[in-house]
């Protein structure tokens, strides 16, 4: 079990239309630059944020705590 390539695709390409299409898109005004720079810093936290929560759910640092007689009952069902 790894990381699908379709959530991370599908997230990037979400995250970089809000990053770089929509600032494009906002309108003229005196507060234009802020709102492209809220925009990018948007996208990119989020994107972030998405990427850690999704990565560290592949391979979690902490796992659940078995005894010794479980891990040997597992093993012993699984290889048959």
């Amino acid at each position: 079990m790894g990381a699908s390539v379709v959530p991370i695709l599908v997230f990037t390409i979400l995250w970089g239309i809000v990053g770089i299409v929509l600032p494009f898109v906002v309108p003229k005004g005196p507060n234009r630059g802020i709102l492209q720079v809220v925009l990018m810093l948007t996208a990119a936290t989020c994107w972030l944020f998405w990427l850690c929560c999704y990565l560290s759910q592949i391979n979690p640092l902490i796992g659940p705590k078995l005894s010794n007689r479980t891990v040997l009952l597992m093993a012993r069902e699984w290889v048959s």
